[in-house]
């Protein structure tokens, strides 16, 4: 009787212990899981390191997955290349503006468009970041200690006259175009690649590309839909245009794209806390926290009993209902400076959680950070709500949008 009383308590602790160990892999569970439903081929994580060029390294990562696409092959492209030449084009148009044009390290999709068709491109292997002294990233806080204070000193000085050297040219663009390739790199002029002798401009050639079949789109009420507009942000200092759309149109294009086999440019704003706060752990969230939404089942009366405190805390430890903005919401976050053009980024997939949310997969340009060793997952209520624009090729747009735009 006794050995069968100690079987059962043997028995019962076993069981208890089942127990406990299936509630820690329950605990293990809990969290962000996330099941990808689509997902394009695209070349490595970069890393921008101390820089503002992530409109370079998206814009670039943008193209090297194209490139893919297209059966090119895999490409890794410089952006220092790119980055010296439109530091020097940013700083004349600051110059010929007085001022009124911003001289700074940020830049646009655009710039990476248009540089290619001026300046043509090189391999990273002829460019790379931090050579000149001596370390494989870029660090550009010295840099533009330097430039930032030549290029002021030009533009809102009191000048009559610039002067120039005998071919007419200004000599302050000379000096800082020298000091730009002093850090930077000097551009080289011819290269091998594959046992192959290119110029910049004959390498780019080479590769297919033309930057007219790419548009930008953006969505806002501030300018009509179905009509181009200069989107008005700083690092748009070439005045570049975009298409305009209907936010759900906006949003069916980068689901087509994805679709279809079309990886997006995507340039947001990265200063929410969905952002913020959950970053390093691999997502970035729009939570809906004043609990209008209605979760599923019981979930129901869970979320809309929490506080908004409650209900913020928890979207950083596992799924929750996520805020699904009106295209009044988005634009009056544009008007009144919640929504600025912060952060390049590329978007190659789509994926959803357990419960159900939908988000895309997102490429950074920070190296291996956070959780998934430099890519997120951005939930489609975020990328909704903070979007400032994408680029995309012409043809991964809907039919039915593009012919409302004119494009062909």
């Amino acid at each position: 009787m006794k050995k069968f009383f100690i079987l059962i308590a043997v028995a019962a602790l076993v069981m208890s212990g089942n127990i406990a160990l299936a509630q820690n892999d329950d605990a293990k569970e809990e969290g962000y899981v996330f099941t990808v439903k689509k997902e394009l081929p695209i070349t490595s994580v970069k890393d921008q390191n101390r820089a503002g060029t992530c409109w370079c390294y998206s814009g670039l990562g943008f193209i090297e997955a194209e490139l893919l696409r297209m059966g090119k092959g895999e490409y890794d492209l410089s952006e220092m290349y790119i980055v010296a030449n439109t530091y020097n084009d940013r700083a004349m148009a600051a110059v010929r503006t007085h001022g009124d044009v911003s001289f700074s390290q940020g830049g646009s999709f655009y710039d990476v468009l248009y540089g290619m068709k001026a300046f043509g491109l090189v391999p990273e292997s002829e460019m790379r970041p931090g050579a000149a002294y001596g370390d494989t990233l870029s660090d550009h806080g010295e840099l533009s200690a330097l430039t930032d204070a030549m290029v002021k000193a030009i533009a809102t000085g009191d000048h009559k006259k610039l002067q120039t050297d005998a071919d007419g040219k200004p000599l302050w663009i000379k000096a800082v175009a020298a000091v730009h390739e002093t850090y930077l790199g000097k551009n080289p002029e011819s290269f091998s690649y594959n046992g192959v002798t290119y110029t910049p401009k004959s390498f780019y050639e080479s590769l297919g590309l033309n930057p007219d079949d790419y548009v930008s789109i953006t969505s806002y009420t501030h300018h009509p839909f179905y009509e181009k507009f200069v989107l008005e942000i700083q690092d748009n200092w070439r005045w570049s245009q975009v298409y305009n759309v209907p936010l759900d149109e906006m949003m069916a294009i980068f689901d087509n794209a994805i679709n279809n086999g079309y990886t997006v440019a995507w340039g947001s704003d990265v200063s929410e806390s969905g952002f913020r706060n959950n970053i390093k752990n691999g997502f970035c969230v729009l939570p809906d926290l004043a609990g209008d939404t209605k979760a599923v089942g019981s979930d129901m009366a869970h979320w809309t009993g929490l506080s908004t405190a409650e209900r913020a805390k928890e979207s950083t430890s596992k799924p929750t209902p996520q805020r699904w903005v009106t295209q009044e919401e988005r634009q009056s976050a544009y008007d009144n400076w919640e929504t600025t053009d912060d952060h390049g980024m590329l978007i190659y997939g789509i994926a959803t959680d357990q419960m159900g949310n939908e988000y895309y997969m997102v490429k950074n340009s920070w190296g291996k950070y956070g959780k998934y060793d430099g890519m997120f997952y951005a939930s489609k209520a975020f990328v909704r709500y903070k979007t400032m624009n994408i680029v995309v090729h012409k043809d991964a747009i809907p039919k039915d949008i593009k012919k409302k735009l004119g494009i062909k």
